[in-house]
């Protein structure tokens, strides 16, 4: 075998691959920012029934970022439970490491990127539990895989062999069909307070639109939200 014949690194065909990528090649939704709500959480909704329909894959994945007690900041990407007046929800094992960062830290930000329209949505605010009862009831609205992934736990802790991960899947799995209310107490619903939603539009000439609702308060105490366009 000559040099012609051999494989080109993995690097360098990806980093040709990198610079070859385009993005955004299809037209883009307009957004007037003047004629958004005055509360972010209609315009989430009205932009997540819109990304849907223009066939986003999997519209509900988020990525949560966390930090540690050190302060060491991580990420990952779950699914979203839910959206209301009381924030955004999602739901974990306490003992998982975002349920320690959490406990320890209860700050949070999460990222939606939305490309079949060009959009994302970031949410940043304090983070809190929901009470047992309703984080069994966000439980029992999950599928059966999502039951016995709950039961199996453990998660973020170091696996011996994948064997064993087997053997615990089966075992949750039966018990899950056959006890599809079985209790997880570590299961925990959280919900993420909102205290900045910034709205971004993609441009393809690189005007983006970037629209941040800030939570304030006025003189009077009572909270409300103010609305303010960033350059990109």
């Amino acid at each position: 075998m000559d040099d012609t014949d051999t494989p080109a690194d993995p690097a360098v065909r990806g980093r040709a691959l990198l610079r070859s990528l385009r993005v955004w090649d299809t037209d883009l939704p307009p957004f007037d920012p003047a004629a958004a709500p005055a509360d972010p959480l209609p315009l989430f909704w009205q932009w997540f029934v819109d990304v849907a329909g223009a066939g986003q894959v999997e519209p509900h994945t988020m990525s949560l970022a966390t930090a540690d007690e050190s302060g060491r900041p991580d990420v990952r990407t779950l699914m979203l439970h839910d959206a209301d007046e009381r924030g955004w929800h999602f739901a974990s094992h306490a003992g998982s490491a975002k349920g320690r960062q959490l406990a320890a830290r209860p700050e949070a930000a999460l990222g939606f990127y939305w490309p079949a329209q060009g959009r994302q949505v970031r949410v940043r605010g304090r983070v809190t539990t929901a009470g047992p009862e309703e984080s069994r009831a966000d439980l029992a609205r999950r599928s059966t895989g999502a039951l016995a992934s709950a039961l199996v736990g453990r998660q973020s802790e170091v696996l011996p062999g994948y064997e064993e991960l087997v053997a615990a899947s089966e075992a949750a799995w039966e018990r899950a069909q056959a006890e599809p209310d079985a209790p997880a107490p570590s299961w925990t619903l959280y919900v993420l307070e909102p205290a900045e939603v910034e709205f971004f539009q993609g441009d393809a000439r690189r005007r983006h639109v970037r629209l941040r609702y800030r939570r304030e308060t006025d003189s009077g105490g009572d909270a409300r939200w103010a609305k303010e366009l960033l350059w990109p």
